[in-house]
């Protein structure tokens, strides 16, 4: 089986910054993480081959540090990491870097099941891994909780609104896990000291022959952003005695009714 994680790095911090010319994330200076909701795509996937048997590739797009979330990913149990990186992807908004990140899984070759986590704490979009599915022709499973393989199909449980819902697709397929899937794995420091030593070849533009250029980096993203600001928030509160609890709870009551919040 071959099963492949989608990762990115994203800023440790909820001090974002942006570049008030180009509107993208300021990422120099900032501590940075793999996106928590990878780190449990990149343990389902884990799970799968303890289970199915097959290999695991990471891969994650963006500039040269972000090697070090694949590092990570190796020393998780990942067998192979892959880095997309290349001047010409820069800037790209969700709609251009699923594109690109799906010309380079097809590089990599045939594939059974992606992964990856429902969104990244950076852009909260949730938007990259299903267009990856698009671009590929893939089916396409949010939100799952486990997975279990039949042949040619899988079995997914998945969380909605109204509890647990049981779904079956065929393969090949990609799923997006969350927070409940899981909980990932700590590395080994035999697998930590292996990391640091490992290759991580890079894909570049020059690597995608018959990629469309056009829907790369800022020119390729259809997405435009004309301003950016940070919210201000104020917080007036009110604090409410009476004699005894009872009308204390009472008068609470009655201010939520006037305000129409019951």
């Amino acid at each position: 089986m071959n099963i492949i994680v989608c990762i990115k790095q994203v800023p440790d911090t909820t001090e974002i910054k942006i570049d008030p010319v180009k509107n993208t994330l300021i990422r120099a200076g900032v501590p940075s993480i793999m996106n928590p909701f990878d780190k449990n795509a990149l343990e389902t996937g884990l799970q799968l081959k303890d289970q199915y048997g097959g290999k695991v590739t990471a891969i994650s797009m963006g500039p040269p540090q972000a090697k070090a979330v694949l590092r990570e990913a190796l020393s998780m149990g990942a067998d192979e990491a892959y880095l997309v990186t290349d001047r010409a992807f820069g800037g790209s908004d969700t709609y251009a870097t699923s594109y690109i990140l799906s010309k380079a899984i097809e590089k990599l070759g045939p594939f059974d099941i992606i992964l990856g986590g429902k969104q990244a704490i950076d852009g909260d979009t949730g938007q990259t891994a299903p267009s990856i599915a698009e671009h590929l022709g893939a089916n396409r499973l949010s939100y799952i909780l486990d997975l279990k393989v039949e042949g040619e199909k899988v079995i997914a449980r998945r969380q909605v609104e109204e509890g647990i819902e049981i779904v079956e697709t065929s393969l090949p397929v990609l799923c997006t896990a969350t927070k409940e899937s899981n909980k990932p794995r700590y590395a080994t420091i035999r697998r930590k000291i292996a990391s640091l030593k490992a290759e991580i070849p890079e894909i570049k533009l020059e690597d995608l022959p018959g990629a469309d250029i056009s829907k790369m980096g800022l020119k390729g993203s259809p997405t435009k952003v004309k301003a950016t600001f940070t919210p201000q928030r104020t917080a007036n509160g009110v604090v409410i005695t009476e004699d005894t609890p009872e009308q204390t709870a009472g008068s609470l009551i009655n201010r939520l009714d006037d305000a129409k919040l019951l």
